[in-house]
């Protein structure tokens, strides 16, 4: 009589074990749903603005490297090319020094 009892308790603890279970993983797929749905709205927008940023910043530093920077380099490079050719031709006249006070 007692191990039927016990028996059945045990039956009504699993049954109820289950339910709780099902209730939870039914949860979890819910949660799991509205964590893709934030996804799909919210970050993906993000991480495309961000893509369209750096492919813009890209862009700005290529123009910048091809409109200015290499055309100060093309003109640093040809004054220090003349300064050299000049240093090169007509060097540098050192002033005499003043004799020292007697």
């Amino acid at each position: 009589m007692i191990s039927a009892t016990i028996r059945d308790i045990a039956i009504i603890v699993i049954a109820v074990q289950s339910i709780v279970i099902g209730v939870l993983i039914g949860v979890l797929i819910w949660q799991i749903w509205r964590l893709v749905k934030l996804i799909q709205t919210e970050v993906k927008p993000i991480l495309d603005d961000a893509q369209a940023t750096a492919n813009t910043v890209r862009g700005t530093a290529t123009f910048v490297s091809d409109n200015v920077v290499n055309p100060v380099i093309r003109t640093n490079r040809e004054v220090a090319r003349w300064a050299a050719i000049l240093r090169t031709v007509a060097p540098r006249r050192r002033r005499p020094t003043k004799p020292p006070a007697p």
